[in-house]
């Protein structure tokens, strides 16, 4: 379980969880702007420009990635994959979303939305509403962000401000949503910031919100062996230290890395939703993204990508 959350913890876009939202555009913008690159997320970059983070928006700097190289090969192909990773998954879940409106879905709600622009990038069908679940400060900031640079979104978006462990259905419907209406679900980067008995508890709100032909998908929290997890992050301190890179969160320290957690296409399949999971590690390979990282031998250190339908 992780050493730095409680029940009650809240974060803006530069603290805790809500900064790890930082890492994750930053990534986009990196992915955007390379060659062949499997996503286009023209606004990654004002996202993370201002965010206040430091060590995330260091993945925009290819020098200290070579300097990385020169001080640790094996740290330097953890950033690589991380980005990689990123935009794997990214390009993934972004087809998830144009095959459910492919089929008819006009209803699209995105968990822990975080610095999420779908809303904005993507060619939404008219008569689609996305709705944005996330803590108040990092919505705020993404909307302020945004309309200072005269970015709107491109369907109608409802932003719902508040924690997914407080009663987030009862707001999602007061900002309009229809549970008779069918669903599109997104949790992507998320599960790995709940406890085991609050994955649960999401996906049985999520059920009782979804109307047949609702959609899902989820990102599974990976996990890593203890003894790994630890040297890794050692490493990761040592290195920063001697680039002189400030460290101001260990994302380790963030997850909740709980035994006794379900498999989330397990828990769906037997909660009225057909399933199906799609490796991670599978899904870069095919993409011609894997990196050779420390951990690559160890499959449940690696995500699985969860989509399923309700019956």
């Amino acid at each position: 379980m992780s050493s730095l959350r409680t029940h009650d913890d809240t974060w803006d876009i530069a603290t805790s969880v809500g900064s790890t939202a930082v890492m994750v555009a930053a990534a986009r913008a990196v992915e955007t702007d390379s060659p062949e690159a499997l996503i286009s997320d023209p606004y990654a970059k004002l996202l993370v420009a201002n965010a206040g983070t430091g060590v995330w928006e260091t993945l925009l700097n290819e020098a200290l990635i070579d300097k990385l190289e020169s001080v640790d090969p094996e740290i330097a192909a953890v950033y690589h994959h991380m980005r990689n990773y990123q935009a794997v998954r990214t390009h993934f879940f972004d087809a998830y979303f144009a095959a459910a409106v492919d089929a008819g879905i006009r209803q699209v709600v995105i968990l822990a939305s975080g610095l999420d622009s779908r809303a904005y990038r993507l060619d939404w069908p008219a008569g689609t509403t996305v709705y944005e679940i996330d803590q108040p400060k990092v919505l705020a900031y993404k909307e302020t962000t945004l309309a200072a640079h005269d970015v709107t979104p491109s369907v109608p978006r409802r932003a719902v401000a508040i924690d997914l462990r407080q009663d987030w259905p009862t707001a999602l419907i007061g900002a309009g949503f229809d549970p008779a209406a069918p669903t599109a679900w997104l949790a992507e980067g998320l599960l790995m910031y709940l406890p085991a008995d609050g994955q649960d508890r999401l996906f049985e709100q999520i059920t009782a919100l979804s109307a047949p032909g609702s959609r899902i998908a989820a990102e599974t929290a990976a996990n890593h062996a203890d003894e790994r997890r630890q040297e890794m992050s050692e490493r990761f301190k040592k290195v920063a230290e001697q680039i002189g890179l400030e460290q101001t969160v260990d994302v380790q320290d963030l997850i909740y890395h709980d035994e006794n957690r379900a498999a989330v296409s397990e828990w769906l399949n037997g909660h009225g939703w057909r399933a199906t999971a799609q490796h991670s590690t599978d899904e870069m390979r095919r993409l011609n993204r894997w990196v050779n990282v420390p951990m690559g031998d160890d499959a449940q250190a690696f995500a699985e990508f969860v989509t399923a339908v309700r019956s």
